[in-house]
């Protein structure tokens, strides 16, 4: 029987939630001779090995692991559609946990609409042992045209666009990139509620702030690298680099914000949850070095 569909999946040193995700996507309804699993290891150097040895075992569908030096997000994706064989490819990643019916359901909308993207659903749960109901609300909306927390496209329309830009080495932007290109080349997207992920996002600590931090800055230089490819008005609504929203950040600095910022959020080596208030102050300390470096980004 022809594979209907390849889950491709990175993982980059998250052993302690990948053997959970790679359970999740053997045990789909769907039967096991009709999807596979494609993961690539980035170039991981925490367990990541050993947890994948595990899988081995227990996999009910094929399953191809490749292991590379990290490269960056965009590359391993290309190595992964490079293995993939199924009709559809459908992008996870790996702090995401589909539910069983998931795969069925990526199908099923591809039946009814066999060239479009089909966008499922995210769930942001703090545990992966305490989660939600599986029951999408407009609480969890997204408005991203192609997101590859969980998508799924024909992989030949993929290939022919060439998958990923892979001079996205850093964090961000690389899936709204493609998402673009196959927007222009006039791909319809549509979306189903029933292709559900649990995405894990625990509540940050105080040391988890510089972190933060500098994932902003590497998302501020990824989005100047979008913008120089795709001068277009979507690029700017997404990534906010314009004048106005420049401007507001660099007033902040000059009055000092960030030291005010800084104050609320207090110690940061410390394992302790941020408060509500700390944490809406660390979200803003990103975002503010968010725009410093899109200023940085800027300069000759």
């Amino acid at each position: 029987m022809a594979i209907r569909a390849t889950i491709q999946l990175c993982t980059y040193n998250r052993a302690h939630l990948l053997g959970r995700v790679l359970d999740a996507c053997f045990e789909q309804t769907s039967p096991s001779e009709q999807y596979e699993v494609v993961l690539v290891d980035d170039g991981s150097v925490d367990d990541t090995a050993a947890v994948i040895e595990t899988a081995k075992a227990r996999a009910t569908c094929a399953f191809t692991v490749v292991r590379q030096p990290n490269a960056g997000l965009a590359r391993a994706r290309n190595v992964g559609i490079a293995r993939a064989s199924g009709a559809r490819i459908i992008f996870i990643d790996d702090d995401t946990l589909p539910i069983p019916s998931f795969v069925a359901e990526h199908l099923r909308s591809h039946d009814l609409a066999p060239q479009a993207i089909v966008r499922g659903a995210v769930i942001n749960t703090q545990s992966f042992e305490r989660l939600p109901l599986p029951v999408w609300t407009p609480l969890n909306y997204s408005g991203n045209y192609f997101w590859t927390s969980n998508v799924s496209l024909p992989l030949a329309k993929l290939r022919a666009l060439g998958g990923f830009t892979e001079t996205f080495r850093e964090y961000g932007w690389e899936d709204i990139e493609l998402g673009l290109r196959l927007r222009f080349a006039g791909t319809r997207s549509i979306f189903n509620k029933k292709a559900i992920v649990f995405h894990y996002k625990p509540r940050p600590t105080a040391a988890n702030v510089d972190g933060m931090m500098r994932q902003a800055r590497a998302q501020a230089r990824t989005a100047a690298q979008l913008r120089a490819l795709h001068p277009h008005w979507r690029v700017v609504l997404a990534t906010g680099n314009d004048p106005v929203h420049r401007a507001l950040h660099r007033i902040a600095r000059v009055v000092g914000v960030p030291h005010l910022l800084a104050g609320i959020v207090g110690e940061r080596s410390t394992d302790r949850q941020l408060s509500a208030r700390a944490l809406f102050a660390a979200r803003a300390l990103a975002r503010g070095a968010y725009y410093e470096e899109l200023d940085s980004a800027r300069r000759p």
